[in-house]
This record gives structure tokens, C-alpha cells and sequence, in this order.
């Protein structure tokens, strides 16, 4: 069960450092992305699908940059779930939708050794049917299909509890400090992603 860290909706509206959809490469996409005359529902799904597949993650291309701010992973296409959640959050934002944090406790890599990792995603307000739903934009391949469903969780990654994966419940207004510094302390991605991503929230 989503637990919401703020009771107000318009917490999860702001503007913050991460989340710049003032910046005009963030405007610039959504006047290529939304028109006026798609539902609230539409411009999720298709910012969803924009930054799952049009943004790559960069542990899957071996990317050069490790990118934070939604205008940086626009800049150069790619970012880890953390970046490219930041982004997500900023072109909903932008359209007056409610979208918080949320995130996963995750063994890495092959899911079979002992090193965790701390995955993110976001929760969209969908004020038709007064429901949050979650969303997994870190991008599908072999193994992951996460799509976009208001009726039942179709995400990247499902937890298991027996090995100590765990799904934290609580919705956030903004992304976790501790994924925010590993992001701007790092300049390879994939040093980062292989040695120096928090296994825990706290």
C-alpha cells in the first residue's frame, strides 16, 4: 500500500533543483510532446513511454554521462533510474500532475550475488479515478517489460522479501538526498553504478 509522505497534493507539484521544468529544454518538450486536447491520462502515458524509451539508461549503453537535472538527462539522452525519474516527474509536473518518489531495495546486477541497490521509480495522481499508480520509466529490455496500467503494477522490478528486497511505501515530494549525491559525486556512469549506488534509503 502507497503511503503519501505529504497530504498535500501540491507537494507534489514544486519546482525543485532536479525537477527544472522551467528550463527551456523541458519546455521544449512538452510542446512537442503534450496537446491540448489529450486527457490528464494521455499526457502520463505519453511522457511515460517518452522517457522509458526515448531517454536510454545508461548502464545499458555504457553512457558517458551521469546526469541529475531533467534538462541534463534531455541534454544527452541518457541517466540511471534516478535521473531519468527526475525527469519524469518534471514534464508531469509541468502539466499540473501530481508525481512523487518511490523506491526499491534491489539485489544488482544478475539478482543472484549479495550487493543491493537502491531503485527508482515515481507515483503519478491520476485525479479521474482519485488513485496513485506506480511507474517505471528505467527503460525495457531483456527481462523487463514495465508499461504504463492504471489497473494493476506493471514495473521493472518486483521485490523479493526472502532475500532481503524490500518495497519502501511511502511516496516522496522530492528524490532521495542520498541518490541526488551519488549522481553529482560521480562523472563515470559506469564506475558509479558497478561500486557507489546507497543500498538503503537512510
Amino acid at each position: 500500500m502507497l503511503i503519501c509522505e505529504s497530504e498535500k497534493l501540491d507537494d507534489y507539484l514544486n519546482e525543485l533543483p532536479e525537477v527544472n521544468y522551467s528550463h527551456p529544454l523541458i519546455i521544449n518538450t512538452i510542446t512537442d510532446l503534450f496537446n491540448e486536447t489529450q486527457t490528464q491520462t494521455e499526457r502520463i502515458q505519453t511522457a511515460f513511454e517518452f522517457v522509458r524509451d526515448q531517454i536510454s539508461h545508461s548502464w545499458d549503453i555504457k553512457g558517458k554521462h551521469v546526469t541529475c537535472n531533467a534538462s541534463d538527462v534531455l541534454t544527452y539522452k541518457e541517466g540511471i533510474c534516478y535521473a531519468k525519474s527526475n525527469l519524469l516527474a518534471a514534464l508531469l509536473r509541468s502539466q499540473g500532475i501530481p508525481t512523487g518518489f518511490c523506491y526499491q531495495r534491489l539485489l544488482l546486477f544478475d539478482r543472484t550475488n549479495s550487493v543491493y541497490c537502491i531503485h527508482a521509480l515515481n507515483a503519478v495522481f491520476l485525479q479521474s479515478i482519485n488513485k496513485w499508480i506506480k511507474l517505471d520509466s528505467r527503460g525495457n529490455k531483456k527481462g523487463i517489460d514495465a508499461q504504463f496500467s492504471v489497473n494493476e503494477e506493471k514495473i521493472a522490478f518486483f521485490v523479493n522479501e526472502e532475500n532481503g528486497e524490500v518495497n519502501y511505501p511511502k511516496i516522496y515530494t522530492k528524490p532521495n538526498m542520498k541518490t541526488m549525491e551519488v549522481l553529482k559525486q560521480h562523472t563515470d556512469p559506469t564506475l558509479m553504478y558497478t561500486l557507489h549506488l546507497p543500498d538503503r534509503l537512510e
